[in-house]
């Protein structure tokens, strides 16, 4: 068995390639984007994140 821990690969946003953040509630957790223009949450269902600009959530 191998000693090492998979590599992890950064998630960016597809509206504008930022780097995206964990956010949301416990119930409800989401992907932030960090993007100063941008901001979009994306949904995080059943541990999978939904990276589609349709399906996020727009910055209040």
């Amino acid at each position: 068995m191998r000693d090492w821990e998979p590599e992890r690969h950064e998630l960016v946003c597809p509206q504008c390639r930022a780097a995206l953040t964990e956010g949301g509630t416990e119930d409800h957790p989401e992907l932030v984007c960090t993007g100063a223009d941008c901001g979009l949450a994306y949904p995080v269902r059943d541990g999978i994140p939904v990276l589609l600009v349709d399906e996020a959530r727009r910055p209040a």
